[in-house]
């Protein structure tokens, strides 16, 4: 996922990975501080007597729709990461991305809260490094792969 895209569909699917991932790192750090820097800001210089629902609900209701856009996001990476890899990797990639995939669906609203939320961490540490062993191997072996590597030129002669 780190050279520069090919035509085609998986080079397509690159650009579009690259993007989800940047779509979550910003919207999501969007939540951080939004529902976190700005709402603790808000309710610190609160008046005593203030009734702070009013205060920090409005911040909070926005984090979470950045927070929600963000995880949408990371879940459309996932799936370009996905067809990306598979041409070159295989069916090796999948167990990974169904685990990363229904992590990120229950990351939509449970963020990292206790409990769910904390079982979704340790949901996306398992596939991720599921992902990272299924794309480590080496390119499956088959007509379609031997035809792709003509095709870009690539004749197995090492580079």
């Amino acid at each position: 996922m780190r050279q520069r895209p090919r035509l085609g569909l998986a080079g397509f699917a690159t650009v579009v990975a690259w993007v989800g991932t940047f779509v979550y790192a910003t919207f999501y750090t969007g939540l951080d501080a939004v529902a976190g820097i700005a709402a603790g800001t808000a309710v610190e210089h609160a008046g005593e007597t203030a009734s702070l629902g009013p205060v920090k609900r409005p911040l909070y209701d926005t984090g979470e729709v950045l927070g929600q856009a963000g995880a949408y996001a990371l879940i459309g990476a996932i799936a370009a990461t996905a067809v990306a890899l598979l041409p070159k990797h295989g069916a090796r990639i999948l167990p990974g991305t169904l685990v990363l995939l229904a992590a990120g669906w229950s990351f939509v609203d449970s963020h990292i809260f206790w409990p769910r939320g904390v079982w979704t961490m340790l949901a996306f540490a398992l596939g991720f490094a599921l992902l990272h062993w299924g794309a480590a191997g080496s390119a499956p072996t088959g007509g379609a792969d031997v035809l792709s590597r003509h095709r870009t030129g690539d004749h197995g002669m090492g580079g």
